[in-house]
């Protein structure tokens, strides 16, 4: 008996819930549309009704998504092979949140004469969020000798500028696009469109004077005074 009082209570409090959020549902649509739109009177007879299960479906549907959002979950329905809108790419598809915004700017990487990669991209393109995944691998191997700086064409002045240290000196109207600039300040590699993580690894690897791929996987620099270092260290 106690079990069927909880039970009723339950559905009582529920349904009070869908019924004032119906009726707020009602107003706001009234708001819009400029026209009246009668409450409907919530009866027992209305409840069982087609139209009363479908707005008190959608009002549930509504609050799941509300929280999933909340909760900073991507919804079911996005993609990596699409071209919508999801989030920050780097950290729903490369894993890696902490690359937007970048902890430095070029003029900074030229001040300290350290390599800079200049990837610039936007978030509701399906080619950026895969190469998302490559830029992340990227900086687990170049992320303390170099500095990784993605830019979204977004925030990108209308104008290039003329100054070597401003990213939009280099951007070519395509994305992804990556640049990269040497200690330098020479460009070392640029390539546009999804390009393979070998491809920019092998630039890499020669603007740090690592041994070429074909002779060693590890990031090891060439021979100096008989001795090897790692680039991590």
């Amino acid at each position: 008996m106690a079990h069927f009082s909880v039970t009723i209570t339950s559905n009582y409090r529920l349904n009070q819930f869908i019924d004032k959020r119906i009726s707020s549902l009602c107003n706001l649509l009234q708001l819009m549309t400029h026209k009246a739109i009668p409450n409907p009177t919530i009866t027992a007879n209305y409840r069982r009704s087609w139209r009363y299960r479908i707005l008190s479906g959608s009002l549930i549907l509504a609050v799941a998504i509300s929280w999933l959002l909340a909760l900073g979950m991507p919804p079911a329905f996005a993609g990596i092979n699409d071209d919508h809108y999801d989030g920050n790419i780097f950290a729903l598809y490369g894993g890696n949140g902490s690359l937007v915004p970048p902890k430095v700017d070029l003029s900074d990487s030229f001040l300290r004469k350290k390599p800079a990669l200049l990837v610039f991209y936007v978030d509701d393109s399906s080619d950026c969020k895969q190469y998302a995944t490559v830029v992340s691998n990227l900086q687990q191997y170049y992320g303390r000798a170099a500095d990784f700086i993605p830019i979204s064409v977004d925030a990108l002045p209308a104008k290039p500028s003329d100054s070597l240290e401003k990213p939009s000196h280099y951007y070519e109207g395509v994305v992804p696009q990556t640049v990269l600039i040497d200690e330098s300040g020479k460009v070392a590699f640029n390539a546009k469109g999804l390009v393979a993580f070998e491809e920019v690894d092998d630039a890499f690897r020669k603007v740090f004077d690592l041994l070429p791929r074909t002779e060693s996987i590890p990031l090891k620099r060439r021979m100096v005074n008989e001795f090897n270092t790692e680039l991590s260290k």
